[in-house]
């Protein structure tokens, strides 16, 4: 069992107002600022202390209070293919089940717990004296909303490879590339135009003139 939830914190809500009568409803709206390191560390995610909105119904049933809700707010990241930054509108549907601690699943008071039953509540979220805390269902509503690979634009172009310019901005950039495995091949084939323009101009090749100064 968790540590009793902080009434001060904006993500904590009271249930008190519904009670324990099975259909009972509750709608809140709630302006929060957001929490540290909301979304994909490193990635992509809701900065610290920017706004949150959230549009909330609490409904109570048998076990507990059943919450839906929305969190709007703005993301900011960067492109995965050019790096630049981008600011993506965030919407975060989710729904989860908040259950009483004495109750089992069927809303009926709780005879000693077994241990298999101990396992299962490590998986449950409970209400401690009538209050809730939000935060870790709006963490993972928010990680599953955003893209694990945001992208400026569907149709970023990325970056060149060889220099680093943002290709979208000028889609025409490219560089010659020359393949090293030719470039011996493109050094024999000037060697021997060379030669042939002395035979045009009836001149002996450069070496064989060479020689002849030698001799005489």
């Amino acid at each position: 069992m968790t540590a009793r939830p902080d009434h001060r914190n904006p993500l904590v809500f009271d249930t008190h107002e519904l009670g324990r009568r099975p259909g009972a409803l509750q709608r809140l709206t709630r302006e929060i600022d957001a929490p540290k390191d909301l979304g994909i560390q490193g990635v992509i995610g809701v900065p610290e202390g920017a706004p949150v909105k959230l549009d909330l119904r609490l409904e109570s049933v048998m076990e507990g209070v059943l919450v839906t809700g929305t969190a709007r707010a703005q993301a900011e990241g960067e492109c995965v293919r050019c790096l630049e930054p981008l600011e993506l509108a965030l919407e975060a549907d989710f729904q989860e089940m908040f259950s009483y601690p004495d109750a089992d699943d069927r809303g009926r008071p709780k005879a000693e717990p077994a241990d298999d039953a101990e396992e299962d509540d490590e998986d449950r979220l409970f209400i401690e004296d009538g209050l809730f805390d939000l935060e870790p269902v709006l963490r993972d509503a928010v990680v599953l909303a955003l893209p694990m690979q945001p992208v400026c634009q569907d149709d970023c172009l990325g970056l060149c490879s060889e220099c680093g310019a943002r290709l979208t901005d000028d889609p025409d950039h490219h560089h010659d590339a020359v393949d090293i495995r030719w470039a011996a091949l493109q050094g024999l084939a000037g060697s021997l135009e060379d030669g042939e323009k002395d035979e045009i101009s009836g001149e002996a090749p450069r070496p064989a003139r060479a020689n002849e100064k030698q001799e005489k």
